[in-house]
C-alpha cells in the first residue's frame, strides 16, 4: 500500500515539533542565551502559523496527506481546522512573547519554551487528525506539557494546580480511550469520517454503541475545554501558574480542545438528537455554574478561570444542534473568546511585571487602574466587554448572536432561555471587575514603568479588539 506524504501540509505540526528539539540543542551549544529561547520559540510558532495559510486560503478544497487511497486520508486540513491551527500557534507565540521579559531560572527557560512548542504542535495536529490513533496521541501531546508548565512556578499553589491538572488529565484520557474503543467497535473503522458513521447508523445495535462512544468522547474532551463536571482543575491551575501560562491554558489549549471535538462531531449529526443532548446539558450547566462562581470570586485569576468555564459553555452551545452553520458558529465564538481572553491576560501580565504578582491577584488590587495605567485599564475594559458581549465591543455581541442562531433554528428554546439568562449573569461578572478598576488606588501602589514588549502587545491587543468591533467579519469570517 502506497501512502502519500506531503511535508508542506504537515508543516504546521512539524515546525513547532522540530522547533522544540532545536531549542534544546541550541541550549546545549549556547547555554547563556537565557530568556531568548522564548524569542526563538515565538518565531518558530509564527512560522508554523504561516504554513497554515495555503490550506486556509484553499477554501472548500481541503489539503490532504498521509492518504491510504483516493478517499481515505489520515490528515485533512480544511478551512475551519486551518483557522483553529492558526489561532493555536499564534496564541502560543503571544504567550512566548509575554514570558520573554519575565525573570525565571535560566535552566528552566529552554525546557519551558520547548514544552510550549510541543503542546502547540499537538494542538495544531489534532485539528487535522482523521484517525483515532494519531487523534488520541496528539490530544495528549497538547495536554501533558501543560502540567509541567504549571508546576514550573515552583510554589505550593502551582504544585497543587499541576497535580489537579494531571489527575483530571489522566481520568479524561481513560474516558477518551474508552470512547475511541467503542467508536471502533461500532464503526469497524479507526477513521473519523462520516462514511463510517453512516454505515453504523444503519444498524440499530451499532448506533446505540456509537451514541455512547460520542457521549464518552465529549465527556473526555470536556476536561480540555473546562466543561462541567470536568472543570475542577481550572481555578487551581490558573491561580497557581504564572500569568502567561494561565493565558496558555485559557486560550491555546481551548483551541486545541475544540479542534479535537469538531473532528468527531462533524460526522455524527446523522445520529440525531440523542448524540447531541449531552452537549446541550453540559453547555447549560457549564455557563450557569461558571457565571455563578465567578460572581462570588474575589480573585481576578480565579475569576478568569470561572469565566473560562462559562465561556466554554457558550463555545459548545451551537454544537448541541444539527442546524447548518453550527460548526462555524462554535469556531467563530472561540476565536472571539480567545482574542479577548489573551488580551486580558496580556494586561494582567503587564501589571504583574511592573508592580508585582500581588497587585493582580485580588480584584481589589485593581482599584485605581484607570488613573495610574489608563491604557492598560481601557484595554482590559474592552476585553471584558467583549467577553460580556456588550457594546461598544460589537464583535462580542455578534459572536453571542451567532452562537444562539443555530439553537433557535433547531427549536431548542429551553437552551436559548438558559443562554439568555447567562448572558445577563455574565454582564454582572465582568462589570464587577470594571467597577473595581474605577476605585481609589491604594496608597502603597508601586508605579514602575511597564516593559516595552508587554506594552506593545497590549496596544496591539487593543487595536485588534477595536478593528474587529468595527468589522466583526474580519475575525468571525476566519471560521468560513
Amino acid at each position: 500500500m502506497n501512502v502519500t506524504l506531503d511535508y508542506g501540509v504537515l508543516a504546521p505540526v512539524l515546525i513547532p515539533a522540530l522547533g522544540a528539539v532545536l531549542v534544546l540543542l541550541v541550549d546545549a551549544v549556547l547555554p547563556r542565551l537565557g530568556r531568548w529561547h522564548w524569542a526563538i520559540a515565538a518565531v518558530l510558532l509564527i512560522a508554523g502559523a504561516a504554513a497554515c495559510v495555503p490550506a486556509f486560503l484553499s477554501g472548500s478544497d481541503a489539503r490532504r496527506t498521509l492518504c491510504l487511497d483516493a478517499t481515505q486520508c489520515l490528515y485533512v486540513a480544511d478551512r475551519p481546522g486551518s483557522a483553529l491551527q492558526i489561532a493555536t500557534l499564534v496564541s502560543a507565540a503571544v504567550v512566548a512573547l509575554l514570558v520573554l521579559p519575565v525573570r525565571s531560572p535560566a535552566d528552566r527557560t529552554p525546557i519551558a519554551s520547548a514544552l510550549v512548542l510541543t503542546a502547540a504542535s499537538g494542538g495544531a495536529g489534532v485539528a487535522a487528525a482523521r484517525d483515532l490513533g494519531s487523534w488520541l496521541v496528539l490530544i495528549e501531546l497538547a495536554t501533558i506539557p501543560t502540567v509541567a508548565l504549571v508546576a514550573f512556578r515552583a510554589r505550593r499553589s502551582a504544585v497543587d494546580g499541576a497535580l489537579s491538572l494531571l489527575t483530571t488529565s489522566l481520568v479524561s484520557f481513560a474516558v477518551l480511550a474508552l470512547g475511541a474503543a467503542l467508536w471502533f467497535a461500532a464503526t469497524g473503522s479507526a477513521l473519523l469520517d462520516g462514511d463510517a458513521v453512516l454505515a453504523a447508523a444503519a444498524d440499530p445495535q451499532a448506533k446505540r454503541v456509537l451514541v455512547l462512544a460520542v457521549v464518552l468522547i465529549v465527556a473526555g474532551l470536556g476536561f480540555k475545554l473546562s466543561l462541567v463536571p470536568f472543570h475542577a482543575w481550572t481555578p487551581e491551575a490558573y491561580a497557581g501558574a504564572s500569568v502567561p501560562i494561565g493565558a496558555f491554558l485559557a486560550v491555546t489549549s481551548k483551541f486545541a480542545a475544540l479542534a479535537a471535538l469538531l473532528v468527531v462531531l462533524r460526522g455524527v449529526t446523522v445520529l440525531g438528537a440523542p448524540a447531541l443532548q449531552a452537549i446541550a446539558v453540559v453547555a447549560a450547566v457549564s455557563m450557569t455554574l461558571g457565571n455563578v462562581m465567578a460572581l462570588r470570586e474575589s480573585s481576578a485569576l480565579r475569576l478568569l478561570a470561572w469565566s473560562t468555564v462559562a465561556q466554554a459553555g457558550w463555545v459548545i452551545l451551537p454544537l448541541a444542534t444539527v442546524a447548518r452553520g453550527a460548526v462555524r458558529a462554535a469556531t467563530g465564538y472561540l476565536l472571539v473568546y480567545g482574542l479577548a481572553t489573551i488580551v486580558a491576560f496580556a494586561v494582567v501580565t503587564l501589571v504583574a511585571h511592573a508592580e508585582g504578582r500581588g497587585r493582580v491577584v485580588g480584584l481589589s488590587s485593581y482599584a485605581g487602574l484607570f488613573r495610574r495605567r489608563p491604557l492598560a485599564a481601557v484595554t482590559l475594559a474592552v476585553a471584558l466587554l467583549t467577553l460580556a458581549g456588550l457594546p461598544p465591543s460589537v464583535v462580542g455581541l455578534v459572536a453571542k448572536v451567532l452562537a444562539l442562531r443555530p439553537v433557535a433554528a433547531d427549536g431548542l428554546w429551553w437552551l436559548a432561555i438558559v443562554a439568555a439568562v447567562n448572558a445577563m449573569l455574565g454582564l454582572a461578572v465582568y462589570l464587577r471587575w470594571m467597577l473595581a478598576m474605577a476605585g481609589t488606588p491604594a496608597p502603597d501602589t508601586v508605579d514602575d514603568r511597564p516593559h516595552r514588549l508587554h506594552l506593545a502587545l497590549v496596544v496591539l491587543g487593543l487595536l485588534a479588539l477595536g478593528v474587529t468591533s468595527v468589522a466583526p467579519q474580519l475575525l468571525l469570517g476566519l471560521a468560513g
